[in-house]
């Protein structure tokens, strides 16, 4: 038999001892489009299985498979609950013949056109029976056979061709990756995947989304990288900063919470001491690869530091175009009683006021609570631009050419609200852009936009990565005007993009503060901006028309909610019409538990027909309500978008075309099909988080608040759900807890940007305030680069006032000559 073919010349496939299949290929009933994945049935030739049968069911990660080849599969037998016993292949390889008959056999196959029996004998003869590992390793050595050219260079291509790609597939599948990870990877890389692998397993935490710094440590410590080694240690504070700031928002760290979190890192992994000066020393090597960056005190991802600088310089640029010209206050007037008749609304002078002022500015900011106007401010921006620029806003008189106004929002739902509210077509920002990837790629392609007028709704929402593409894609002559309501929940990404605009000082502003939808007898829209003051009202647990208080323990939560549940779907209430919205996943008053409690309420399992899959703990049926979990801009569907399913297709059903599990959800801009392989980007959604609630807008918002969820507790949280409730909501749990989020300010998270804003426009150097040392003590230290001396430091990751005082920190961690206007983009 040959010889195996593995990673790093490591073990052979078929180690002693394990499992095994040796067998010809009889069929490919399964291979998947987007992986590696295939499920073969195999006659059996060989085995050491406890298995009496002449054929096999095997499934796993392969490159390309013959039919009627025999290969070498090992692993384990395994026992699906539908499928039955199946041989689950951990690797393999081709059983390329051993004996003179069985070489020239395969060499005068199907596999190698042009080459005949006795050509194959020939080689056979002047190589040997190791004549296939021989043209492999050295193809010259055909060289002497004197081979027409054409069949020399098949033979050579498709064994060589063949052999790279088990030989890549076989060596991820050495290291564990799954068949969506094993695809991604070689899709990257290639041919290249083994070297980089076995140059720099690391590597993958930059490149592969789905691919974190433990996992690609497991496969550096298999490959022999030392715990100390620079590459390691240099991916960890990489991730370490990443984490940080995805973890709380923030758009920079200090160097103690970096340097701490990234030894309990790298420490964790392979419990070995790591000296902090080593990693104090990848720190600054990092910077002078420009992949972080150093300013004071803070520490920047690089892509993070350049997006806030951009994002400052496209403002700039957007407020210094001359090329529109202001309209006539008198030209306004005039316009103002038209659009009100025609819109039935009377404007008061705060409205106008903020209509006149956006219909002038460069570039707007309108923020306001709930019940302010809002709505009603960009219905008559609409229709009062098009007037005073005598502008048509029949879409269809705009076939061949952009339309003048462009609105968009960052979720499907709180698109489709605009355009039900202004009755012209909305989009995504990601849809808006042709946004396909990864929104914070720096050197990503977006659509240059078209027209006069753009309008954002839910700015709030907007991190910095999706507001710098946006703002790269706005031409110099169009307005801009972003609307949100600065007291929500910040984005779930990095940075408070509305919020240090609002800061800044430098962009045109108005607050919307009187509240014009009190008259409907609303006491959800009073509540809301109570907590927005700090207080709970004195009636909060008073039962009003539109709200009720149930106080409740944890322990009776999940009763309590599914009573209300009960009781308003015998009502007429439908999934969509009803959200429980919770601040944490797990525990008693969980999203977890309290998915399933309300699923088999609202959606039942009612007989045997029908049909529901069962997926990582989860159980989904058709008529469930889910949740999308991330960005999928090429399905026009986005992290927090909600939808139902409508269908589902099982591969064990007689005469169906798919030959996977899929599941079908209809969303409100789009209808989208999920191989099995995709489930992991959905959830149930009948309760879901209030992160994933903005944008939307719901009839009944059930709301539960206990001790459980204490670290949670924080104003603008409160304040976010309460206002996702339309018509009712019922609050539930003790008030203490819904006292502690009123009097938990939230912290403005750590960015920078509006100072950013500040320098470019002032054109004067403007630094960040310091930090608050009450607040954040352990993140008041100076940034740190403790470059090594000749006295070793101790094992000790806190920057103490010695070290400082000791001349062993550089607060610029090695950036003394670099500059912001480096890291600035070029004008066009």
């Amino acid at each position: 038999m040959a010889e195996s073919i593995n990673l790093f010349d490591e073990q052979p496939v078929a180690n002693q001892g394990k499992k095994f299949v040796v067998g010809n290929v009889a069929a490919v009933f399964f291979s998947s489009p987007d992986s590696f994945y295939k499920v073969l049935l195999v006659r059996i030739s060989e085995t050491n299985l406890d298995w009496g049968e002449d054929e096999i069911v095997v499934i796993g990660n392969f490159a390309e498979i013959n039919e009627e080849t025999t290969y070498r599969f090992v692993g384990k037998q395994v026992s699906h609950p539908k499928y039955g016993s199946q041989f689950q292949a951990e690797n393999y390889e081709n059983e390329t013949p051993t004996s003179r008959a069985g070489i020239i056999s395969y060499l005068s196959g199907d596999d190698f056109p042009g080459l005949g029996k006795k050509t194959a004998e020939k080689i056979v003869d002047h190589l040997g029976l190791q004549a296939i590992d021989k043209i492999i390793k050295d193809p010259t050595s055909l060289d002497a056979l004197g081979l027409k050219d054409k069949v020399k260079q098949t033979l050579i291509e498709n064994l060589t061709e063949n052999n790279g790609m088990d030989q890549i597939i076989i060596g991820l599948n050495s290291y564990g990756f799954g068949s969506q990870l094993t695809a991604k990877i070689f899709e990257k890389y290639r041919g290249e995947t083994l070297d980089v692998l076995k140059e720099n397993p690391y590597q993958l935490v930059e490149d592969i989304v789905g691919i974190n710094f433990k996992r690609a440590d497991q496969v550096a410590s298999q490959i022999g990288i030392k715990p100390d080694d620079p590459k390691r240690v240099r991916a960890a504070l990489l991730q370490t900063i990443e984490d940080l700031s995805m973890q709380d928002g923030d758009v920079y760290t200090s160097a103690e919470p970096l340097m701490k979190t990234t030894l309990q890192l790298l420490e964790g992994s392979r419990q070995m001491q790591i000296n902090p000066q080593t990693v104090a020393e990848q720190l600054v090597a990092l910077a002078q690869e420009k992949k972080v960056v150093g300013d004071e005190d803070r520490i920047y991802l690089k892509d993070l530091y350049e997006s806030e600088w951009q994002i400052a310089e496209h403002l700039n640029r957007l407020l210094k175009d001359e090329t529109v010209e202001a309209v006539e206050d008198s030209v306004i007037e005039k316009q103002f009683r038209v659009v009100g008749k025609q819109l039935g609304i009377e404007y008061d002078d705060s409205q106008k006021a903020a209509l006149k002022t956006a219909i002038n500015s460069r570039v707007f900011l309108l923020t306001g609570g709930p019940g302010t106007g809002k709505t009603t401010i960009i219905n008559g921006l609409v229709s009062l631009y098009g007037r005073v620029h005598d502008l048509s806003l029949d879409i269809n008189e705009y076939k061949d050419k952009p339309f003048p106004v462009l609105l968009a929002a960052p979720t499907g739902r709180a698109a489709k609200r605009m355009s039900e509210t202004t009755g012209l077509p909305a989009s995504t920002i990601h849809r808006l852009l042709g946004l396909t990837g990864r929104e914070s790629s720096n050197d990503v392609d977006t659509n240059e936009l078209e027209g006069g007028l753009l309008i954002v709704d839910e700015m709030s929402m907007v991190d910095v990565f999706l507001f710098r593409s946006l703002l790269r894609a706005i031409p110099s002559h169009m307005q801009v005007v972003l609307v949100g309501d600065k007291d929500q929940l910040p984005s779930v990404g990095p940075g408070q993009v509305f919020h240090d605009l609002l800061q800044s000082g430098e962009l045109t502003k108005i607050e919307l503060k009187t509240i014009y939808r009190q008259g409907d007898g609303s006491s959800i829209i009073p509540l809301a901006h109570s907590i927005k003051e700090g207080r709970l009202p004195d009636d909060f647990t008073v039962n009003q028309p539109d709200r009720s208080f149930i106080p409740c323990t944890a322990s009776q939560m999940e009763s309590v909610i599914g009573q209300i549940v009960t009781r308003a779907k015998a009502k007429g209430f439908s999934t969509s019409d009803i959200q429980v919205l919770a601040p944490m996943y797990r525990g008693v008053a969980g999203i977890d538990r309290l998915n399933q409690t309300i699923q088999n309420i609202m959606n039942p399992h009612t007989n045997s027909r029908q049909k529901e899959v069962e997926f990582r703990g989860q159980v989904f049926r058709i008529g469930d309500k889910v949740l999308h979990l991330v960005n999928s801009p090429e399905n026009n569907v986005f992290n927090g978008d909600i939808g139902i399913i409508v269908g589902i297709d099982l591969a064990s059903d007689k005469g169906n075309q798919p030959k996977s599990d899929q599941i079908t959800i209809a969303f409100d801009q789009t209808e989208v099909t999920y191989g099995r392989n995709d489930w992991i980007r959905i959830t149930l959604a009948y309760t879901t988080s209030i992160h994933k609630s903005q944008g939307s807008e719901f009839k009944m918002v059930i709301l539960p608040m206990v001790p459980q969820y204490s670290r949670m507790l924080q104003r603008n949280l409160l304040y976010t759900a309460v206002t996702r409730a339309e018509k009712m909501l019922i609050l539930l749990g003790d008030t203490n807890s819904f006292e502690q989020s009123v009097k938990n300010e939230s912290v403005n998270r750590k960015t920078t940007l509006k100072e950013r804003i500040q320098t470019v426009i002032t054109g004067k150097p403007v630094e960040p305030a310091v930090t608050d040392e009450t607040s954040h003590p352990e993140e008041a230290q100076p940034v740190a680069a403790i470059v090594p001396e000749e006295t070793p430091l101790p094992h000790e990751t806190r920057l103490t006032n010695d070290l400082v005082l000791s001349g062993r920190i550089d607060p610029m961690i090695g950036m003394n000559d670099v500059t912001p206007q480096q890291f600035m983009p070029k004008r066009a």
